[in-house]
């Protein structure tokens, strides 16, 4: 069994080194453990450093072109070097490398497809009050939109199975971690949690420079995630309301003809009660056909993951 740790680095020429040297390279169940950077642009000696620490592959981007676009590509290249699991892992040193073989342990017992690492935020002083508040916000959110009794959805510290990395489709450039954990509800992989240490930063972080930035950003990876699998639930909800609305206005107008034989002075709610109809009517309709689109999409998922999983079992 193969173990692919995968890095994506951008300037993390002063730590990433020493995150390579501290991967285990002999585990109990795992036959070999090999190490793959991705260079997302970097302009610093990024690739140097991971060369001399001992990387077995290093993939570059030409530009820098996104964490979420980075860790799509170490999950591919990871699947193309013949890994039956796979670990990504920040390249700041923040996390502990040597803890690998906890985090795994779950994939080697077969019970779990993802495990998770968590931080328990609440007792990580170093971290300042604002990336507190917003890790938990978009982990409620991330909870709330999926399902999953998730501890941490920013964890970038996580191991995936061969057959959750196979079902990956992942869209976002920014970030990743969001959008992993919803589509793995969504086909039906398991999700396991433990507990792992967390290090001061030092420096800048290069994904989360700016808070504000990196709300508006995950928050539109979790909301178009969340849309790609409810479509109609979402637009069917927004029609509904504004149908009822149109309908309740209806009625106001209705029952005051019925009374004075005339629509006045009611004619602007007639002209609302019929527009807020007609709206509510096209959203119920789009979210139709917006459902049978999910269903096709679904449909070339999983002709998708069959063509990658014979592809992948080609290699062995």
């Amino acid at each position: 069994m193969k173990l692919v740790v995968t890095i994506p680095a951008y300037n993390e020429d002063k730590t990433i080194g020493n995150v390579i040297s501290d991967i285990p390279r002999e585990i109990g169940g795992i036959q070999s453990v090999e190490v793959l950077v991705i260079d997302d642009g970097s302009t610093e000696d990024t690739v140097k450093r991971a060369i001399e620490a001992g990387a077995d592959h290093i993939i570059s981007h030409k530009k820098n072109e996104g964490l979420g676009f980075a860790f799509r590509s170490g999950l591919e290249a990871a699947l193309d070097v013949g890994a039956d699991i796979i670990v990504n892992i920040d390249a700041d040193g923040q996390y502990n490398a040597r803890e690998i073989p906890k985090l795994i342990k779950p994939l080697l017992e077969n019970t779990a497809d993802i495990v998770l690492g968590w931080r328990d935020i609440d007792q990580l002083d170093f971290m300042p009050m604002g990336k507190k508040i917003g890790n938990r916000l978009a982990t409620r959110l991330t909870r709330m939109v999926s399902n999953i009794p998730v501890k941490d959805a920013q964890s970038g510290f996580r191991a995936f199975s061969k057959e959750a990395a196979l079902r990956m489709n992942l869209s976002g450039r920014y970030t990743y971690v969001q959008e992993t954990l919803m589509q793995a509800k969504y086909k039906g992989l398991k999700i396991e949690q433990v507990p792992i240490e967390f290090r001061a930063r030092q420096g800048e972080s290069r994904l989360i420079s700016n808070l504000v930035t990196y709300a508006r950003r995950a928050g539109m990876i979790i909301l178009t995630t969340y849309w790609n699998y409810h479509p109609l639930k979402i637009l069917a909800s927004i029609g509904g309301f504004l149908l009822l609305t149109g309908v309740a206005l209806g009625i106001r107008v209705l029952v005051h003809f019925l009374q004075s034989g005339t629509v006045s002075p009611h004619t602007p709610s007639t002209i609302a009660a019929a527009l807020l109809i007609a709206t509510g009517m096209q959203c119920i309709i789009l979210g139709l056909f917006a459902e049978v689109l999910k269903k096709q999409r679904i449909f070339q998922e999983e002709i998708l993951y069959r063509l990658r999983k014979q592809e992948s079992n080609g290699q062995r």
